[in-house]
This record gives C-alpha cells, structure tokens and sequence, in this order.
C-alpha cells in the first residue's frame, strides 16, 4: 500500500503558531521533506525542529538556484522545473515503499509556498492531504496590531515582483493589500507605493513572529536590509490612523437592563442569547444561588441578594443602568414565568426610570426540563400554577385549581411547598382527587438540570406530599396522559394530542 503525501503548513514562525493538527503529522511522518537554499539551512525545519522525533526519515530539497543566474539550457525556469520534477520523483519513491511523506512548508503550503510544486506532481498519484498554516499576511497584520480589512472592504495580495507601475494601479483601487515577496523588489514597491498615494499608509514587516522580527514605515526602512522573507501592509483604511476611539464615560454610556433566564440547571441549557447577554454586562443582579451560576468574570460586578426581594431587587438593578451601566438581572428558568421579568417591568414603570431600556431574554422553563425527561406530558393544552401563596391568597389558588382540574388540563405546578408552606400541596392534591382519577400520572422532577436531578412518575393516589419541596416541579396529568414502559423497562409519559370528542 502507498503511503500518504501531507502539505503541513507551520505557520510564519513562531514555533508555537504550528497547529496541533500539524505538529501530530509531523511528529508520526515516516519522511520529513523541507525546501533549503544551496546553504542547506532551512526556515521550515527550524520552526518544525521540537516536534521532529529520532528515526524519522529527512529530505533535504535543496535548491540548485535561488536568485543567481544558472547555464541550464532552459535558464532559470527551466532549472527550477527540473528540481521539482526529480524532488518529487524522490518523494515518490518513499511513497511507493508504503511510508508517509510529510513536505513542510512555511506559512500555509497553497499561499506562495514551494509545496504546491510536490502536490502538483504527486497528488494525482497518491493520497494527498493539505494542512492549513497561519500566513505570513495575518501574522504582519497581527504584529502591527492594525486589522487587514472591516466590513465590506476588499484585500488583495500582490508579489512584489510586478512591474512598478502595474502594482500602483492595483494598489489605487483596492482597500487594503498584501505585497509580498519582496527583496530586491523593494525599492520598485515602494515606487509604486507612492505612485497610489499610498506609501504613508503602508508598513514593513520582516520575519514576523521570530525572535529577528523587525516592522516599521515602509518608508522610513533601507532597501539594503530588506530580506526577502518580508511584506509591506496597507491595512484597513479605517484604521491606518489607528487613533484608539475614547471609552466613554458612566455619564455619557448609556446604560440598559437585561432580564436573562438561565434555564432549569444545567450549563447546556443556556442559549447563545443568554450567553451573550450575560457576557456584554457589567453588572449581574439576582437571587444568590442564581448569581452564583454565572462564571465568575473579575470584569464584572456581581450583586447578590434574598430571594423574597424582587421589587427592591428590580429597582436597584434600574438604578445602575440609569447611570450608565449594563445590567443583567438573572433568573433561574425563563425570567417571564414566576421570575423577575414582571417585577422589573412593573418597577420600571414608575416615571424616574421611564428612560431605561429594559429587555427580556428567554431561558428554557423548568416545566420544559421535567417534561422532557419523561417524554411529552405537555402534548395538549395545560396550564402553569404557583401554589405559593405569598403574592396572592390561597381561595384564588383554591380555585384555580378547580378550574383547571374541571377543564381537564394537564397542570405544571410551580413552587409546590417550602420550610414555611407544608399545607398547600396537601390541600391541592385533596381539591385534584375531588376532580381527577386517583390513577392519573404525575411527574416528579428535582433538581432538574442539576448535580442531584431526581425524576419520579407515581399517581395522585401515591404522591406523598411529605417527599416534595420548593426544588420540586409537579406536572399533573390529564385524562389523556399515558404512562408507558418500554422494551428497556424505561417509563416514558405522553398527552395524546387528539382529545376525544364529547359524547
């Protein structure tokens, strides 16, 4: 069997920019090809040197010429096509032995690198696979700290090696450029440079990410030093002053409250909008336990407080945004369902905050999380209680309940008992039974989403009232709720989505 022909790319020079795909290959290649001047010393071996392991195989592909003159009959060219064709002949005997080639390049091997010559007269031979590298262009961009391109606007790569006044032309009508190769065709881009209008725009960098980078002015640098491992830059025209804008102060910021859900529990269940959300605040405001879910970020600030506080709690968050601050106010599960969406709103309608934005971000509801680890007890029409009592009296939870019973919907039952409230589920699961099957299916979630999740599937006549808290959530069947067991002895719930006509 043939080996295998890899194009690693190894970055610009930075041992360290070599990527983890590149240093595997490397490190497993039976071959290790690299391209040298007649000196033999090679740049792509020096950056691959620490990831090279005894035994391996080396190709030095030494070069018969670089910039000299040669008495080859088909000259310089000719010269150069006979030593890629007779080094990949030398590959393709490695290859044709079963052992895998690795060919280094620097930078990225398809962005003016010599490996393209080996794949050119190989990869129609063997299985070849190119590995990406970090060009010399990011890197120049990343050294100088001035971005390539924004927005719509266009980069174009040019050798250095066109005529002055081809490359000025190009240069007057693109945004950003990249000219490379350059040597002893520096003094002719810089020409060309100034012909566009473009020298005082353009910058020097040389060996970028070595320990022998230099960077400057193009125009300020001596034709005499420049090597040709080096580029000249136009970056982005919207930052060639690079005039860092001001960050502005509390007073003309203007500042905003977000309302997050952090969903049920679990890390998972957090969505992008959250994320961001949370990321771009300066402050975060909620309940303990709520607070203490968000990663710590020494950036931000972080103001913690009871839970039985949410109107003092929405207020104080409206405060800091009305000076200028970013506030995240969290909840737990969806903010707007027995959270802190509502008590926000409601604050902020008093007119001293009248000028605050105020945003809603929806997390995933705790009644979605048990319901989902059962299966699909939510298939039909159902309804949300709280049996706390502490904001509205127990009769309208009373009759509610009733309601809701009567009208044969399933009910998810938030906030079921606490240390203070033992009575209400008791009295709830008597005012269910007046009205519902004792067989009918109920669903225990605790913890969901958390680190001691408990799912329980029992009936009305079984639930004991004694085993549930406020880290419960309670979803009470309907008369077209089904337990099944399957063929794993797993128990799944559904609510049938046709309901039977009326008789």
């Amino acid at each position: 069997m043939a080996g295998r022909l890899y194009g690693v790319g190894l970055g610009p020079g930075d041992p360290e920019l070599v990527t983890v795909k590149a240093a595997r290959l490397i490190a497993q290649a039976d071959v290790v090809a690299y391209h040298a001047a007649r000196h033999g010393r090679s740049n792509a071996r020096a950056i691959a040197a620490s990831y090279l392991r005894d035994g391996q195989i080396e190709e030095p592909l030494i070069y018969p010429v670089t910039t000299e003159t040669t008495d080859h009959p088909g000259g310089y060219q000719g010269a150069i096509d006979e030593f890629y064709t007779a080094s990949a002949e030398r590959l393709a005997a490695h290859l044709d032995a079963g052992r895998d080639v690795v060919v280094l390049a620097e930078g990225d091997p398809f962005f003016y690198g010599s490996y393209m010559h080996m794949h050119k007269r190989l990869a129609d031979r063997y299985e070849a696979t190119v590995v990406p590298g970090v060009t010399s262009v990011s890197a120049a961009s990343a050294v100088l700290g001035r971005p390539l391109m924004e927005r719509d606007e266009t980069l174009t790569v040019l050798p250095g090696t066109l005529p002055p006044d081809e490359l000025a032309a190009r240069l007057a009508t693109t945004d950003s450029a990249a000219i490379m190769k350059l040597g002893r065709t520096f003094e002719g881009v810089r020409e060309a440079l100034d012909r566009a209008g473009r020298l005082d725009d353009a910058w020097y960098v040389e060996r970028a990410t070595t320990d022998r980078q230099r960077s400057g002015r193009v125009a300020d640098i001596d034709p005499d030093t420049v090597p040709y491992f080096s580029l000249a830059l136009l970056p982005s025209p919207a930052v060639t002053a690079f005039v860092a804008p001001q960050p502005a102060t509390l007073s003309q910021a203007t500042g905003s409250v977000t309302v997050v859900g952090l969903g049920p529990g679990a890390r998972d269940w957090l969505t992008p909008e959250a994320q961001a959300a949370l990321a771009e605040a300066d402050d975060l405001v909620g309940y303990g336990p709520y607070v203490d879910r968000v990663p710590a970020n020494p950036r931000q600030r972080r103001h913690s407080s009871d839970n039985r506080v949410e109107a003092e709690r929405a207020a104080f968050a409206l405060d800091l945004a009305k000076q200028g601050r970013r506030v995240a106010v969290v909840s737990s599960g969806d903010p707007g369902v027995f959270a802190m969406a509502a008590a926000v709103l409601e604050v902020s309608g008093d007119p001293q905050w009248k000028d605050v934005p105020v945003r809603v971000v929806p997390g995933l509801t705790a009644a979605q999380a048990v319901a989902s680890r059962v299966g699909a007890p939510l298939g039909h029409d159902f309804c949300i209680m709280s049996l706390s009592d502490r904001l509205k009296p127990w009769p309208v939870i009373e009759s509610r309940l009733v309601a809701a019973a009567g009208a044969d919907l399933v009910i998810a039952i938030y906030n079921p008992a606490s240390q203070s409230r033992k009575e209400q589920l008791v009295r709830a699961r008597q005012l269910l039974l007046d009205h519902r099957d004792p067989q009918t299916p109920v669903i225990v979630g605790r913890d969901v989403g958390g680190p001691q999740e408990t799912i329980r599937v029992t009936t009305l006549a079984e639930l004991d009232p004694a085993s549930v808290d406020m880290r419960c959530l309670l979803i009470i069947g309907s008369t077209q709720t089904r337990v099944v067991t399957r063929g794993d002895g797993s128990v799944q719930v559904f609510t049938s989505r046709y309901y039977p006509a009326p008789d």
